[in-house]
């Protein structure tokens, strides 16, 4: 099987999104596959090692979140395929590419993962409505759509993992 070498390009498409537009979106929705990804990984490292009283509670939310999640992939890797891009979706780009911390694999009482998870979900919420500004600014109003969609989803699984931490663990 023939490889290209180096970093793909746009592969050609009939989508009439501007060149700029599109070289944008890509660089955008691959940074928040990335994020995404991780965040998925990082969920489901905290459903599976979750313990303590709050333990049921907190399997079933993570499980939700991470599922969640894998269908937020999924979109961004489509938007970015959609405007000629390659979604990148391997470990090892994950890895090279997230922007968040990695996750603490020796975290198991329950408010624990809720505070490492609520901070995670907070920076992939400000990626994302980074990532719709760029994107509206380069004039892909759909990308930035569905990046504005996606915010609202972290936003709301934030809000509900700080509804488990006392007042005085938010900033």
């Amino acid at each position: 099987m023939a490889k290209t070498p180096g970093k793909p390009g746009m592969l050609p498409t009939r989508n009439d999104v501007p060149s700029n537009a599109k070289q944008v979106s890509i660089q955008t929705l691959q940074a928040c596959l990335c994020d995404t990804v991780d965040l998925y990984n990082g969920t489901r490292q905290a459903h599976w090692n979750v313990k303590g009283p709050h333990f049921g509670e907190l399997h079933k939310l993570f499980e939700q979140f991470y599922t969640a999640l894998a269908e937020a992939g999924d979109e961004l890797a489509e938007r970015l395929v959609q405007l000629g891009g390659t979604a990148n979706g391997t470990t090892q780009s994950i890895a090279g590419g997230t922007r968040l911390p990695p996750y603490p694999i020796d975290l198991y009482a329950g408010l624990d993962h809720v505070a490492a998870l609520a901070d995670r979900y907070a920076m992939v919420g400000k990626a994302l409505r980074e990532g719709i500004d760029s994107t509206d600014e380069a004039g892909d109003a759909d990308t930035a759509d569905l990046l504005t969609q996606l915010s609202r989803e972290a936003d709301k699984m934030l809000w509900m993992l700080e509804a488990h931490l006392p007042h005085d663990k938010h900033e």
